[in-house]
C-alpha cells in the first residue's frame, strides 16, 4: 500500500507541475496558432479573451473577406536560403598523437553516418520550419534500446543506438520561461501524445486510453471559399499523454532525475540516463533553435509577429478597393420611394438591357456616381509592399520596380549581402544547433558503446566500410565546422572562390599536382560528385590497412599476395608508432604482421 501511495503522490505532484506551466506560456501558445493560421491563409483569425483562435465577424454581408497571404510567400523564401546552409562538421584532434588523429577521424566519419541513417537533413528542414513558424524548435538526442543490429533474435535484443527526433516548441515545457537556453533551466517537461499501443510497446507497462488534447484542423464549421479552416485545439480518443520531467543534478538526486509520467502510472523514475555535457556530467537530451532571439525569453520570436499587423491592413486596403470597384461596376441605383420594385431589383440586379420601370410621377431612378478610385488606395497598398518587404528583409530584386534596371552588379551584389546578414542570427543558431547535436551524439556512443560494435561509414572517397569501435575510439570534446563559409553563399560563390584557390596552385601537393583525394574534394564542393567515388588503388590499398588495423582486437591480420607491401608497413607503423594505448598483445599482433610484410618484400 505504501508503494501505490508513493507512485500516486508522484503522479500527482508531476501532473500538477505539468499543468501550472502549461497555464504559465498559454499566451505565448496561442501566439504560436495564431502565426500558424496566417501562414495556412486564415487571416481573419483573431485571439478571444477565452484563448480560443476565432475568425472575426464581418461588420456586413456585403464586405469583401479576401486574402492576400504575403506571408506565406516570404516564409518559404527565408526557408529556401536557409535549408542551402551547410553545416557539416568534423573532430579535430586532441592533440598530435596519431591514436588522437585516427579517433577524431573516426569520429568525422560515425557522426556522418549516423546523421546519414537518422536521415538528419530532413529534420533540420522540419527544425528550421517549426522554428520560422512559431519562432522555437528543438532536437532532441536520445538512445534507444531498440535500435542497433540485433544482438538475439529470439530476445528481441538490440545493441542501442542513437535516436535522434525534433520537438515542435509546444511540446516543451521549461520550469523558467526566461531562461536563456536549455541548459540554464533546472528542469524540462517533455509533454507528447501516443497512441496507447505504441506508449505500450515503448515501455512495457499496459496503459488505459484517454481523450488527449492535441493541434489539428478544427473544420467542425462550415468553411467558406474564402477563408481557411482555422488551426485549434482538438481532441484525440485513444491517445495516452506522457510526461517526461529532466531535473539537473542536485544534491538529494546527484545523478540528475528523469520521472516519466503517463495516466495514472510511473513508467520511470530514476537517474538522468544521458552523460551528455563536457566533463562527464548529465544534462538534458533537448538542443534548443530559434529564428529570432527574444530578450529576457527562453523562446525565440518568429518573422510572422511582424508580419501579422502589415498583412491585415494589406488584406483590408485591398477588400476595401475591390468593393469601391463593385460599386462604381454593378452600380447603385437612387430611385424615390415606392417608385420601383425593389425586390427584383435586388434579386436581378441591373442586367445589360434591362428594362426598369418606375411609377408615373414620380422622380426617374438614377445612377449614384461615385466618380474614379481615390488615389491613395494604391499609394497605400504600395507603401505596405515596401513595409513587407523592410519586416522581413526578403527583397525580389527581378520585380521591385526601386531596383529594376537601376543598380549595378557591384550594388546588387551588396544588397543581397544586406539581406544574408539580416538572417545572421537564425543561421547561427542553426550552426550552434548542428554543433550540439554532433556533440551528444558522440558523448552518447562513448556512454553506451563499452564494447566492440560494428559499424557502416563512408571513406574519403565515398566506400561503405564495415568497421569495429567502441568507446575509446571516439572523441567528442572538439567539434569544428567544416567550412566557416558565409550564411547562404551561392553555388556560384564557392566555384569562384574554389578557382581562384586552385589557380593560386595553394592545393598542389609536393609533386605540384593535386592528389586524388584533393581532386575528389573539390569535386563534391563543385557539386560534381557524378563518378567521383571510384577509389584509387592506393586508397584501396590504404583502407584495407587501417582495417586490419581497426580489428586487432577480433583477429590477427594476414598478408595477402593483393596487399601493396609498402602502403600496408606504412600504415601499420603509422598505428604501431602513434596509439599510446596499444595494448601490448595487439602490438605483438601489428610488429609479426609487419614482418610478415618485410618478409614477403624480399621474397
Amino acid at each position: 500500500m505504501r508503494q501505490k501511495n508513493e507512485i500516486d503522490e508522484r503522479v500527482k505532484e508531476l501532473n500538477e507541475d505539468f499543468e501550472k506551466r502549461a497555464e504559465s506560456r498559454k499566451l505565448l501558445e496561442r501566439n504560436w496558432l495564431l502565426n500558424i493560421n496566417y501562414y495556412n491563409g486564415n487571416q481573419y483569425a483573431e485571439i478571444l479573451p477565452t484563448g480560443e483562435i476565432s475568425d472575426v465577424a464581418r461588420r456586413y454581408y456585403w464586405q469583401e473577406e479576401n486574402v492576400y497571404n504575403h506571408v506565406a510567400p516570404l516564409i518559404e523564401s527565408r526557408l529556401a536560403k536557409l535549408n542551402k546552409i551547410k553545416a557539416e562538421v568534423s573532430c579535430l584532434p586532441a592533440s598530435s598523437d596519431a591514436s588522437d588523429i585516427s579517433s577524431a577521424e573516426f569520429s568525422t566519419r560515425l557522426l556522418r553516418a549516423v546523421k546519414e541513417n537518422n536521415e538528419f537533413k530532413k529534420m533540420i528542414e522540419e527544425a528550421t520550419f517549426w522554428a520560422e513558424i512559431t519562432g522555437t524548435a528543438f532536437y532532441k538526442v536520445g538512445w534507444a534500446k531498440n535500435k542497433g543490429m540485433c544482438v538475439s533474435v529470439e530476445d528481441g535484443i538490440y545493441e542501442g543506438d542513437v535516436d535522434l527526433s525534433v520537438c515542435p516548441p509546444y511540446e516543451i515545457y521549461p520550469d523558467n520561461l526566461m531562461a536563456k537556453d536549455v541548459d540554464d533551466c533546472m528542469s524540462i517537461i517533455h509533454a507528447r501524445a501516443y497512441p496507447v499501443e505504441v506508449a505500450e510497446r515503448t515501455w512495457g507497462v499496459a496503459l488505459n486510453p484517454s481523450t488527449v488534447s492535441v493541434y489539428g484542423m478544427n473544420t467542425a464549421e462550415p468553411v467558406s471559399k474564402k477563408r481557411q479552416a482555422k488551426l485549434n485545439g482538438c481532441e484525440m480518443d485513444g491517445y495516452v499523454l506522457v510526461l517526461e520531467r529532466y531535473s539537473v543534478p542536485t544534491k538529494e538526486y546527484p545523478n540528475g532525475r528523469l520521472l516519466i509520467v503517463a495516466g495514472d502510472k510511473v513508467l520511470y523514475d530514476g537517474d538522468l540516463p544521458y552523460i551528455n555535457l563536457a566533463d562527464g556530467r548529465r544534462g538534458f537530451p533537448f538542443i534548443r533553435q530559434v529564428a529570432l532571439l527574444k530578450p529576457g525569453s527562453f523562446f525565440g520570436g518568429s518573422i510572422i509577429e511582424r508580419l501579422i499587423p502589415i498583412q491585415r491592413a494589406y488584406n483590408s486596403i485591398k477588400n476595401r478597393k475591390h468593393e469601391f470597384f463593385n460599386r462604381m461596376t454593378a452600380g447603385v441605383l437612387l430611385a424615390e420611394d415606392g417608385s420601383v420594385d425593389t425586390d427584383n431589383l435586388e434579386e436581378d440586379g441591373i442586367s445589360p438591357g434591362k428594362v426598369i420601370l418606375y411609377r408615373q410621377g414620380c422622380s426617374q431612378p438614377q445612377m449614384l456616381n461615385f466618380g474614379e478610385v481615390p488615389s491613395e488606395f494604391g499609394e497605400e497598398e504600395d507603401k505596405l509592399l515596401n513595409e513587407f518587404v523592410t519586416v522581413s528583409g526578403e527583397t525580389d530584386y527581378l520585380t521591385n520596380d526601386i531596383y529594376k534596371g537601376n543598380l549595378s552588379g557591384t550594388a546588387l551584389n551588396l544588397l543581397i549581402e544586406q539581406d544574408n546578414n539580416r538572417m545572421s542570427v537564425t543561421t547561427e543558431s542553426i550552426r550552434n544547433a548542428v554543433k550540439s547535436v554532433s556533440e551528444k551524439i558522440l558523448r552518447l556512443y562513448k556512454q553506451f558503446a563499452t564494447t566492440s560494435r560494428l559499424q557502416k561509414i563512408s571513406g574519403d572517397d565515398g566506400k561503405i566500410m564495415l568497421t569495429y569501435f567502441k568507446s575509446n575510439d571516439i572523441s567528442a570534446d572538439n567539434i569544428v565546422f567544416d567550412l566557416d563559409e558565409e550564411q547562404v553563399s551561392t553555388l556560384a560563390d564557392k566555384r569562384g572562390l574554389i578557382s581562384d584557390v586552385v589557380g593560386m596552385g595553394l592545393l598542389n601537393a609536393e609533386n605540384g599536382e593535386i592528389n586524388e583525394s584533393t581532386r575528389r574534394k573539390i569535386l563534391k564542393l563543385l557539386g560534381l560528385e557524378i563518378n567521383v567515388n571510384i577509389p584509387s588503388i592506393d586508397e584501396l590499398q590504404k583502407n584495407n590497412a587501417i582495417k586490419e588495423n581497426g580489428n586487432l582486437d577480433i583477429e590477427a591480420p594476414k598478408i595477402s599476395e593483393l596487399d601493396d607491401h609498402n602502403i600496408h608497413i606504412e600504415e601499420h607503423l603509422r598505428f604501431a608508432l602513434g596509439d599510446s594505448s596499444l595494448s601490448e598483445s595487439n602490438k605483438r599482433k601489428i610488429i609479426r604482421h609487419i614482418a610478415e610484410h618485410k618478409t614477403a618484400l624480399t621474397e
